[in-house]
């Protein structure tokens, strides 16, 4: 899913205060991991993603992989901290701007 920029920065915005509610350490992207996320990303469709590994480029292919195997949309990542979005098809709570 793409995003336009001002739906981006639609997101950007609600995401501000959010807290990160889902850590990646060593661990990397376990079953467990994997299935918090998915339920956490189901539930409130814009979440924060802390990430506690080495270096940037290690980063940006968790990130990356994060996105592609849920179908979720990277909005923003500053630093070690992902927002991502995903509308949940069955009960959306957030309506992007059209334009």
């Amino acid at each position: 899913m793409s995003l336009k920029e001002s739906q981006k920065k639609y997101l950007r915005s609600l995401g501000h205060h959010l807290k990160p509610v889902v850590t990646v350490a060593d661990g990397g992207l376990s079953d467990a991991l994997m299935a918090e996320y998915e339920s956490t990303l189901n539930h409130h469709e814009l979440i924060k993603v802390k990430l506690r590994l080495g270096d940037r480029a290690q980063r940006d292919d968790l990130v990356n992989e994060l996105c592609s195997r849920s179908g979720a949309t990277l909005v923003q990542r500053i630093g070690n901290v992902a927002l991502i979005y995903r509308a949940n098809p069955e009960q959306s709570k957030i309506r992007l701007p059209s334009a």
